[in-house]
């Protein structure tokens, strides 16, 4: 079973795809051809093994697709939408969610925080490496007994020595830490009780990752937990804007929407596999599309695709016109990915016994879907940010 070939999104009924100018469109379409052609042919082999294919960080360095959203840095091209750098986002997990997510650890959390958050003699220091694949970040929040409330309960320190902060504690869930050559870590500096962010480099003393094993989802992404022991970091390696939670929030925020996109993509992937599956499979002397439970299986997904990426265009537009706020990335995360979890399920169900095996592709984005429903803020969370939003009363513990 293989993947849809052609140069558009059979999936896209609405034609959203129209919405992008000219050069956006080509810019979508390299995106789609490199995925297609580069990635699609060695994640199923690395998804069973779990391990990442280092060697597709020189085929992206001379993608063209790297450091787009920064000005000054990497393939940046005056005027590129958040339209699309969504829809980029859902080509590359349209064909593999792990690959989509190093590549939004990357150019996103973890060179958005550095662009946001550090001054300009930082952007200029680490970036132009970075927006050429040059070297890889991480981005390290999430901690083993904290995930939803890392807000209130972080446990990694941050205590100034002079010139110098010394970093204990640990991280979990850190895409890239294994491997990364930046490592944007938070702790709490035990002086005025405030999150801070610190670059740490790979190799510095104290610091220490271990991939995690056994995982079930994205298992193309090397997590890793990470130990902090008496890390050394000088103060020059303090992100200089970055001085409170605030400051971590409007990553997360302007990242929150490019999961939702993700979201998107795994099940436009699913749902394009089932209908060319349903097309092709014969039971019963007909194909199975030709079948009223599998047509209203296949109608449903492409509503809940529909609908998702008219929510995400508008989402979108908001951004680029500057009036994009916390609710409304959450708003879109909690919706689009709880309904990616239908589709994958009914993408499953439609090839039957053929869909638990990844020789048919659907068993990767069914699991897959798992881990993009719970990161970047958990259903649950993001309805609390949605329902204090529009009803003026708190609900969160």
């Amino acid at each position: 079973m293989t993947s849809p070939t052609d140069d558009r999104t059979v999936a896209d009924f609405y034609d959203f795809e129209a919405a992008l100018s000219d050069e956006e469109r080509q810019l979508l379409l390299r995106t789609r051809t490199f995925m297609r052609e580069e990635v699609r042919p060695l994640v199923n082999e690395n998804w069973a093994e779990g391990t990442f294919p280092r060697e597709l960080i020189a085929k992206f360095r001379k993608s063209g697709l790297v450091g787009l959203p920064y000005e000054g840095y990497g393939d940046h091209r005056p005027g590129v939408s958040h339209l699309l750098t969504g829809m980029m986002a859902m080509e590359m997990s349209r064909v593999d969610a792990s690959v989509a997510t190093f590549f939004g650890v990357h150019n996103g959390l973890a060179m958005y925080a550095i662009h946001a958050g550090g001054s300009q003699e930082q952007r200029d220091r680490w970036l132009p490496a970075m927006a050429t694949m040059d070297t890889i970040g991480a981005f390290a929040l999430t901690e083993p007994l904290d995930g939803s409330d890392v807000t209130a309960g972080m446990r990694t320190t941050a205590a100034r020595e002079g010139d110098t902060w010394v970093l204990d504690g640990a991280k979990r869930w850190i895409g890239n830490a294994t491997f990364a050559d930046h490592v944007v870590v938070w702790a709490r500096d035990v002086a005025d009780d405030q999150v801070k962010g610190f670059v740490v480099e790979r190799g510095t003393p104290g610091f220490v990752t271990e991939k995690i094993a056994n995982k079930t989802s994205l298992r193309i992404v090397e997590n890793a937990d990470i130990t902090l022991t008496g890390v050394r970091v000088p103060e020059a390696d303090r992100l200089q804007e970055a001085g409170s939670f605030r400051d971590v929030a409007e990553v997360l925020r302007a990242t929150r929407s490019g999961v939702a996109w993700q979201a998107l993509g795994v099940m436009t992937g699913a749902y394009e596999l089932a209908l060319a599956y349903a097309t092709e499979r014969q039971q019963f002397g007909k194909p199975l599309a030709g079948f009223q439970l599998v047509q209203d299986l296949l109608v449903k997904s492409l509503g809940n695709i529909t609908a998702s990426w008219g929510m995400l265009s508008q989402l979108a537009r908001l951004q680029d016109s500057g009036v994009f706020r916390d609710e409304q990335s959450s708003l879109a995360k909690a919706f689009v990915t709880s309904r990616m979890r239908e589709v994958v399920g009914w993408a499953r169900e439609i090839f039957g016994g053929n869909g638990i095996v990844l020789d048919y592709d659907v068993a990767r984005f069914f699991a897959d879907a798992e881990a993009i429903y719970s990161f970047e803020g958990t259903r649950e969370m993001n309805t609390l940010i949605v329902g204090k939003a529009i009803t003026g009363q708190s609900a969160f513990v």
